[in-house]
């Protein structure tokens, strides 16, 4: 073989050796150009396509902070209708006159507003003006149930109403939670919710606009301050229903639009809700029993508030400032577990567990029927003159429309009462501004005062003219004994 041979077959070994690392790397180069073209082709492919199951796992923008807080909230809304003794007006209205007189009535149904329940049991808080003349409550539920309900309690001075549902069988309602008394922020998002005139539930959403207003409400300010102002529509049939955050919390009531401007709504706050339920979910409101404390709190930090001289409450060592931590046996979660327990039908003892300082006590109070405590005498010893129920007739004889009124029917020489110049006949409309619906009302409102105290009475004076007369209104202060 000539050295050219030998060239050439060395040169051809070089080349086959190269070309056959060449093809060996492009071999290893193609593999992933081809992944990487299937997978362009695959996503050319399937671009556009829709895909359920990939999309549900997204969130639904439209179920925002809103929609989340009224579905919480939506079952804790009802409707309240009421039906109100009305003369009759239907072609047989005489033949019935003719027989029966003034007692022939007839009942008128309406849907007057809203409410919220409160508690699992069927407590339900609203306006006392939806409640105040009803003769018979229907309240519908979100659900569309109707349920009979009783007025338990209420005020017209804090227009706050305590309602019961009565249940059919063991049935449980969803209550609303409550907001902390303070925790409102100025510009925050509230939401108005109700059940107007059984149509079903109504939504509003705005801003709260204001923590410091007094509105009217049917011409009248009421003893309220600090009103929540929001640009949330709150129809009349809202009224009573809640206003509540982001969180759904009941952080108020609501009320009323302010007639004179547009888009203007209130509510009442819940701090003042609260003060009111310690008035109005007492023993004594509920039940005609005499306990002698008033209770605050928010969540489980409950404590006394205050404690009436000679009370079973101060008879039993409670003060105001102890921490209640149990009752019955039982810790209450909020200021309604609390007077829910308060009022259990069929009881006269309440066993409570308090903590004044690092000291834990365990007492017994006996509660006092009010009617045997707060007597007729009771106003008598203070005021030095006997009083008895403003009724129908002698109402009528005077042209007045109000019933809830005492009348003087004797004053004592000497006494408080003469000295103020109060005579047999005048007729006394309230005391220090609260109206006396009974004797045990009045009596407690004056057994509360000190000796030497002044109370001061909102009078009608009956002045005869011939043979009419004339009613004069007056005011005056009697020094009590």
């Amino acid at each position: 073989m000539t050295e050219l041979d030998h060239m050439k077959h060395a040169g051809s070994g070089r080349f086959t050796f190269h070309e056959m690392k060449l093809e060996d790397a492009w071999s290893r180069l193609q593999r992933p150009l081809l992944r990487m073209a299937a997978s362009i082709a695959l996503v050319v492919l399937l671009n556009g396509q829709h895909f359920p199951t990939a999309r549900a796992a997204e969130p639904d923008v439209r179920r925002d902070a809103v929609v989340r807080a009224v579905e919480t909230v939506i079952p804790s809304v009802v409707n309240i209708g009421t039906e109100v003794l009305v003369e009759g007006s239907d072609p047989l209205d005489q033949v019935f006159r003719d027989f029966f007189g003034r007692y022939y009535r007839r009942d008128e149904p309406k849907s007057l507003g809203s409410g919220v329940i409160i508690d699992d049991t069927g407590y339900i808080l609203t306006n006392f003006h939806v409640v105040r003349r009803a003769n018979r409550i229907t309240v519908t539920l979100a659900d569309g149930r109707e349920r009979e309900a009783r007025l338990m309690s209420g005020t017209s001075r804090s227009d706050v109403a305590l309602l019961k549902i009565i249940p059919k069988g063991n049935e449980s309602f969803k209550a609303v939670r409550f907001a902390a008394d303070d925790d409102l922020l100025l510009g925050e998002t509230v939401i108005a919710l109700g059940n107007p005139f059984g149509l079903g539930i109504s939504v509003s959403r705005g801003i709260l606009s204001s923590r410091s207003r007094r509105p009217p409400v049917e011409n009248m300010p009421l003893d309220l301050q600090d009103w929540l102002q929001t640009d949330a529509a709150i129809n009349p049939g809202n009224s009573g229903g809640p206003l509540v955050n982001l969180h759904g919390e009941l952080i108020g009531l609501n009320v009323a639009i302010f007639r004179d401007a547009q888009g203007i709504g209130f509510a009442i706050p819940i701090k003042r809700v609260s003060e009111a339920m310690s008035e109005i979910f007492t023993p004594e409101a509920v039940r005609s029993l005499w306990l002698g404390a008033k209770f605050q709190g928010n969540g489980a930090n409950i404590s006394i508030a205050s404690v009436q001289q000679g009370s079973p409450a101060e008879k039993a060592g409670l003060r105001a400032g102890d921490r209640v931590l149990r009752v019955n046996e039982r810790t209450p979660r909020n200021l309604v577990e609390l007077n829910r327990e308060l009022i259990a039908s069929g009881q006269r003892q309440i066993e409570l567990t308090t903590q004044r300082g690092n000291d834990r006590r365990d007492v017994n109070i006996q509660l006092v029927p009010e009617k045997e405590f707060f007597t007729p005498n009771l106003i008598r010893q203070k005021l030095g003159a006997t009083v008895q129920v403003l009724d129908e007739d002698l109402a009528r004889e005077f042209g007045l429309g109000q019933r809830e009124a005492l009348v003087i029917t004797g004053v004592e020489r000497g006494g408080p009462a003469e000295a103020a110049e109060l005579k047999r006949g005048y007729i006394i409309q309230a005391i220090d501004g609260q109206i006396p619906g009974d004797l045990v009302q009045a009596a407690k409102v004056i057994y509360g005062k000190k000796r030497g105290s002044r109370a001061e009475l909102s009078l009608i004076v009956p002045r005869p003219r011939g043979r009419l007369i004339e009613l004069y209104q007056a005011t005056t202060e009697v020094v009590l004994r």
